[in-house]
């Protein structure tokens, strides 16, 4: 039988590798944690954003609005950015600064941001939230709400605006008076096809408009042969012909009719 050499224990040659093997994986493995330990370190130590912080912000920016300010919407606002206002319009950064102007002499405004909610993970944040909107047109005051949304990132540190989009809330008109004896001029059916037919009521002095066999909905006037209903974005207008008398029930939409022609 051969003996072992010398120094080293009674121990198998595989034996040995495997040890000496599992020191080396325990060491990568010491090294892997502490890199990982390291990064996080790293990455925690960059400025994180609170959602006090975004909504600060972008108070700042609707503070700016009012004065023509493009300083914190050149601030904040990344250089590959893209905003839709209420309007529909698409902007980049520089369609976005140049539509920041100040209001014109006699008009005034603010904008408050309430109800916040944002999701805050890594580097992207969203935050979402509503804005009540007061302006003041020499002396005469009006009132909006719109509801947007942002998304920041953070890149080299710095957190900026990527995309942003903006919606304004529907409000109906404010109701107009009206002689309800003219109500009678639109009671009838009026037909938009073979079996879609619409039925126009007066009930206490209050007009109503039926399809079909579906529930009544009271029709709100705004104007003379202009009507609303609650809730409901569009008008309802009756289209008078040459001799005066209704012809034809338009329901109006995004301004474009559909035309309801009057059968009896």
């Amino acid at each position: 039988m051969r003996r072992p050499m010398r120094g080293l224990p009674l121990l198998g040659w595989g034996v040995i590798v495997k040890r000496f093997l599992g020191g080396i994986c325990v060491l990568w493995m010491v090294a892997g944690v502490a890199g990982c330990e390291g990064a996080r370190r790293q990455g925690s130590a960059q400025p994180g954003i609170t959602e006090a912080e975004l909504v600060r912000r972008t108070q700042e920016l609707m503070d700016a609005v009012a004065p023509g300010n493009k300083t914190p919407w050149r601030k904040y606002f990344a250089e590959d950015c893209t905003y839709f206002d209420e309007k529909g319009r698409k902007m980049d950064k520089a369609a976005l600064l140049k539509d920041i102007e100040p209001m014109p002499a006699g008009y005034s405004g603010t904008i408050a941001i309430v109800r916040p909610e944002s999701r805050i993970l890594g580097d992207t944040a969203i935050l979402s939230y509503d804005m009540d909107e007061t302006e003041t047109v020499f002396g005469q005051e009006m009132k909006a709400r719109y509801h947007a949304t942002h998304t920041w990132i953070r890149r080299d540190g710095e957190w900026r605006i990527l995309a942003g989009q903006v919606l304004r809330y529907y409000e109906d008109p404010a109701s107009g008076k009206m002689d309800t004896r003219k109500y009678r001029e639109y009671v009838g059916s009026y037909i938009l096809a073979p079996g879609n037919v619409v039925t126009i009521s007066v009930d206490r002095d209050r007009l109503y408009r039926q399809r079909g066999d579906r529930p009544k909905d009271l029709m709100i006037p705004e104007a003379t042969d202009i009507f609303f209903r609650k809730g409901v974005e569009g008008r309802l207008l009756f289209r008078r012909g040459e001799d005066g008398k209704v012809d034809a029930l338009i329901d109006r939409r995004n301004n474009e009719d559909i035309v309801w022609k009057r059968v009896r």
